[in-house]
């Protein structure tokens, strides 16, 4: 569980959840008469940034795509959204988790189309442990945005620490197929197949 934590912990460090240190490098330069054009909507950017992700192999540069993906999801074109959300990781960052997820309510609420929103929600749920509701704001995450590796993995964590191996290998796996150079899918991929195989499934 200890392993659990720290992970959740170690992605809300580094902004993997709350938004990544390196959000400048999302904005794309002006297309100039020589240059190709540039993906004017969001979905366009998600999408080659996606695809991006997929082929790319080398650890690091994949991870400042993640991190492009993640300034793209955090941006909920909404102001007001947007200062919730940042009331929440203020919240968060202070330990107070009832308190964020009032916010959280407020953003799901009037802009339910908004997948980082139930993505956070979900974030804070499964840092007081009440995974149950974790786990239905995620699937309203994935719903909206089936490649959100972020709530794949709270997925994954989920069913790992309730005792469903399988179901963390499968969500893991997911993940892979989406992020292929995230480190800590791979390790979990290696360590929960090693457990199965010695439990003989």
């Amino acid at each position: 569980m200890r392993i659990f934590f720290a992970f959740l912990t170690s992605l809300l460090v580094s902004g993997a959840i709350y938004g990544p240190a390196w959000a400048d490098d999302a904005v794309a330069p002006p297309a100039t008469q020589d240059a190709p054009p540039v993906a004017t909507t969001k979905q366009a950017r998600l999408d080659q940034l996606f695809s991006d992700l997929k082929r790319e192999r080398n650890e690091k540069a994949a991870e400042r795509i993640a991190g492009n993906i993640w300034n793209e999801w955090s941006q909920s074109g909404s102001a007001s959204i947007d200062l919730m959300m940042q009331w929440s990781q203020k919240a968060v960052e202070g330990q107070k988790f009832d308190v964020a997820l009032d916010f959280l309510d407020q953003v799901v609420t009037l802009q339910p189309t908004y997948a980082e929103g139930w993505n956070r929600r979900a974030t804070v749920h499964f840092m007081m442990k009440n995974y149950g509701k974790s786990m239905s704001d995620i699937d309203h995450a994935l719903q909206l945005e089936p490649r959100h590796f972020g709530a794949l993995s709270g997925l994954a964590q989920i069913m790992a620490l309730t005792g469903h191996k399988q179901s963390a290998l499968e969500a893991w796996q997911k993940v892979l197929a989406i992020y292929p150079m995230m480190r800590s899918a791979q390790d979990q991929v290696g360590t929960i197949s090693e457990e199965l195989a010695g439990e003989g499934i």
